[in-house]
């Protein structure tokens, strides 16, 4: 029978990857064309955030502010490592999104499990780009030749099965066609958490980012209740489960109260707080929230251990991402 012993939250931003250098370099170039959504959920311009700074707004993104979150989040990425490693797992389900990686806008399920006996993730090109941002988010692919990740394919298969006669409609994924790899959701899990220990996965697809068919946040609450549940019901093998968020939070203009309010319900682990969540308030990055609150509805029976939130500041229109790490016992 399995067991779903421990959980985890990570976000999985570029900025993980980057060096202390480079986020003191800020990073106006790229949020200059990111999907802007202020916080009551209208899209707005990178220059229309710099026409109504806050008065301390230099204050965040002065190089010891920027220093001192970089070294928080190193110190949180390492002990979620530890965790990880120290729970001793036989399987980790991934609860991601995929950016336009594997799914497309010609097919793009709401939800989906990878149920094959591997999942690719590509080399990254060489030589490697000039621009340093899109060279640090080639770091989550891999440095010289692909790789060929376990899956516990027979708790996929069991997860699908199970949530399909729970009433969901899930997208099964056996197999990625000829030059597909798993997204950064799931490769940033790979290359930073489980390098050193690697456990077989379970690829879980949340469609947060593309409308029109976007869960809404009780359908993912529900979905983690299920997910739970279904679990429970694996009796193929004594199995060691674990569970990981991998995203978010607010992104990518940080909305610190927001991203309060999402990590005080998943203390209090308040149902009604999650599953009333706007989607107007859940769109671009911000909408991987909703991974979050998959993985909380699904550790009703684990208490959190530790949470770190910092607000990533990394622009001189203070776009950035609300970065939080998280472990469940």
């Amino acid at each position: 029978m399995a067991h779903l012993v421990s959980a985890f939250g990570t976000s999985h931003s570029t900025m993980l990857v980057s060096a202390l250098e480079h986020w003191l370099m800020m990073f106006d170039h790229v949020d200059h064309r990111a999907p802007i959504y202020d916080f009551e959920g209208r899209k707005r311009s990178f220059d229309e955030l710099l026409a109504c700074l806050p008065a301390d707004a230099a204050a965040r993104v002065a190089p010891a502010a920027m220093t001192r979150r970089f070294e928080e989040v190193q110190a949180a990425m390492n002990r979620l490592a530890r965790d990880i490693a120290g729970a001793q797992l036989d399987a980790l389900i991934i609860v991601g999104d995929d950016q336009r990686e594997i799914f497309q806008d010609s097919l793009r399920p709401a939800i989906g499990i990878y149920y094959g006996a591997t999942i690719r993730n590509a080399a990254a090109p060489s030589p490697p780009p000039e621009d340093w941002y899109t060279r640090d988010q080639h770091k989550r692919l891999e440095e010289s030749r692909d790789a060929h990740y376990p899956v516990h394919a027979a708790l996929a298969d069991h997860l699908i099965r199970a949530l399909t006669s729970s009433g969901f409609d899930i997208a099964a994924v056996q197999a990625l066609s000829s030059g597909q790899f798993e997204g950064h959701a799931f490769s940033f899990v790979h290359r930073r958490y489980l390098a050193a220990h690697p456990i077989p996965v379970v690829p879980v697809f949340l469609n947060t980012y593309y409308p029109p068919n976007q869960p809404s946040p009780a359908r993912c609450f529900d979905l983690g209740s299920a997910l739970r549940d279904a679990i429970g019901s694996f009796a193929e093998e004594d199995l060691r489960v674990g569970i990981m968020a991998s995203g978010g939070l607010s992104h990518f203009l940080i909305n610190e109260a927001l991203d309060q309010q999402v990590i005080d319900a998943i203390r209090r682990k308040d149902r009604s707080f999650l599953t009333s969540l706007s989607p107007a308030i859940l769109q671009s990055g911000s909408s991987e929230i909703r991974n979050w609150i998959c993985v909380s509805a699904a550790v009703r029976d684990l208490d959190l251990d530790w949470i770190t939130y910092v607000p990533g500041y990394r622009s001189r229109a203070l776009t950035g991402v609300g970065l939080c790490f998280a472990h469940w016992t």
